[in-house]
Formats: structure tokens, sequence, C-alpha cells
């Protein structure tokens, strides 16, 4: 099961109560106070965890309470610190005060640890209140309460490249070929009902540095997207942390579908969305070219879109090699932040 969203409510510990005590000894009957010190409150905190791709842990167990600090003791003996609570996150959550609508925190590392509530300090025990005019203080302060809230944590998938298409153009198949991923497939739209995240390794020559690229399947977008029409929003929130944009487009034009204006609405969408989108670098990923219609379709699509296209065939495999090496060569250049990268085709 994949959640990218749900609501947590946050609660770290209080802090442990001052003690009140006197030296009890033998021929001391009037010893001082010896109270110790009530222990911390367990922090919550979130950590990155690159092992850990969604928010199902917490969708069916929202409640999150750090442990209580222990009370102080006679002898001086300070109680022991509340532990605290991890939340381990995937990559790219984005966690929003729900009282506020502020961002409380982004987790974008692997092993980026923040506090999201602090837990209450421990109160002062008798000792502290002694004077020169008050020997035998039977005063020790409570411990504080600890930080709460309520949380809305949201996943923003973190990866290389994104594919972004109309339902039924071949993302998942796309996907399917170039990682070990296995997404489900069939000849029917919204086969995906959630994004995917695969991994192409480039291992073809040994005596090179290997690389690894994410790469997320976006479930199918619709006109009217932008407007949060179906899923919208929950689905190109996937797209904005994805360094580069690959547009599939049917060119066979299935169902009576024309990839030039499929091309144009999904750069509309993009642009209504969040119009950061547009200037991501893109590349166009032209599928099902084994079929009859798809060599008209593609010279058509090219004289009207000055752009490079990448002509593929998930079925038969044509194409994939080279789509593989272009990935690599435009996520590299991203990374290395080339001035010379490939713009964002119009």
């Amino acid at each position: 099961m994949f959640v990218d969203e749900c609501v947590i409510k946050v609660q770290a510990g209080d802090g442990g109560r001052g003690c009140v005590s006197f030296r009890r000894a033998k021929f001391e009957p009037w010893g001082g106070p010896n109270g110790g010190d009530g222990g911390r409150g367990g922090d919550v905190v979130l950590v990155g965890d690159d092992d850990t791709n969604n928010l199902v842990d917490y969708k069916f167990r929202p409640h999150c309470r750090a442990a209580h600090g222990g009370h102080g003791r006679g002898k001086d003996c300070a109680g022991r610190d509340g532990a605290s609570f991890t939340l381990r996150l995937p990559l790219g959550t984005v966690v929003i005060n729900e009282e506020t609508g502020q961002i409380a925190a982004e987790i974008l590392e692997d092993g980026q640890r923040v506090v999201l509530c602090r837990g209450g300090n421990g109160g002062w025990g008798n000792t502290h209140f002694k004077s020169s005019t008050n020997r035998a203080p039977s005063r020790a302060n409570p411990g504080q309460p600890g930080e709460r809230g309520v949380f809305r944590l949201v996943l923003k998938s973190i990866a290389d490249v994104g594919l972004v298409g109309f339902p039924n153009a071949g993302k998942s198949s796309l996907i399917g070929r170039l990682t070990k991923a296995r997404p489900r497939t069939a000849a029917y739209p919204f086969t995906t009902l959630h994004p995917q995240i695969g991994v192409i390794e480039y291992l073809d020559d040994p005596s090179r540095q290997a690389h690894r690229l994410q790469i997320a399947d976006i479930p199918g977008l619709i006109a009217g997207a932008s407007e949060n029409r179906g899923l919208g929003h929950r689905f190109l929130r996937h797209i904005e942390r994805c360094g580069l944009l690959v547009l599939i487009l049917d060119m066979a034009g299935s169902d009576g579908r024309d990839p030039r204006e499929d091309h144009a609405t999904l750069l509309r969408e993009l642009g209504l969305h969040d119009p950061a989108l547009l200037k991501k670098p893109r590349l166009v990923v032209a599928n099902k070219t084994d079929l009859a219609a798809a060599a008209a379709n593609l010279a058509r699509f090219r004289r009207r879109h000055r752009v490079k296209v990448a002509a593929v065939s998930c079925l038969t495999g044509a194409g994939l090699p080279e789509l593989k090496k272009e990935l690599l060569k435009r996520v590299l250049a991203l990374r290395s932040g080339e001035k010379d990268s490939p713009s964002a085709p119009t």
C-alpha cells in the first residue's frame, strides 16, 4: 500500500519533577537538602531514510509520543531522561503544521535529523533553593511540559527523472524496461495509481565509474489536472522535485489521440500547477513507434516542434539503449551544474 499523505499527532515528553529530600545520617539530625532534579522529556525527531519510500507506517499509527522524564529522587539522584521518538521518513517529505499552515520541516537528505517537538526540561530539586537564609528549603520545581502539535506529512518524490504523460502512454512499460521495477501494466488507462520509483544502473563498462539514476513513474495526467481533476494535485506534486522531466507521448495516436495536442496539454497543465516546472529541462520520448501510424505522426511532430525526440518502442526495445545514454548525459550535466546543459524545449 502506497501512502503519500497523512496526519500525525505529535507529543514530546514532559520533564520530570524535582524532589524535596533531606540528608538523613547518624549523628546528623539536621542534614541539608539533597533532592535530585527531574529528567528531561524525550524529543520527537524526524530522520531522513533513503530506504523508506512512503508514509504507510504513520497512516494507521498517527500518535507519536516520546517518553516523559523520570522524577528526581533523594541523595541527589537525578531522574532519567525520557527516550526520544524517531520518525523515519522518506526523502522529499514536507511536514506542515496543521494549526498555522506553515512548513515545519523538509526532509531532503539521507540521515538528516530535525527535532520537530522538544521535550520539556526537568524540574529542580530542593538542593537548588538552599540559601543563607533558607537552609532547609521544601520547594522543588515541576517539570515543563513537552511541545506538541498536529502535523501533515506530504511526500513529494525525489528522483533524477520524472516520467510525465497521459494514461496508457507507456510510462509503466518504459520504467519496467529501463529498471528492475515491476509496475502493473495493462491495456487500459490509470493502471498506475501511485508513483513508482525505479533505479537505472549503468554497469556496462567495469573500468568506468558506475552511475545510478532514480526515475519516477508519475500516474497519468488528464486535462484539468492543475485544477485537481482526478488526483491532479497529488500527481503533480511528485514532479516538483524531479531534476529532468521526460514527456512520454503515444506517437501511434491510439484511441484517436493527437501527439501534438497531448504535448501542448501536458505543458499547459504543468505550467498551471507551477510555472517553475516549465523551466526544468525536458526530453520528449515518442513511444509505440513499432505501430504503423507512428512514423507519420512523428514526422508531423518534428516539423511542428524543433526539439530532440527520442523514438522508442517499449514492446520491441528499439531506441531504449540510446535513451538510457541520453538520460545519463543530461542528469550528469544537471548534477555538475554545467551551464551548457540541454535547455528546456518549447
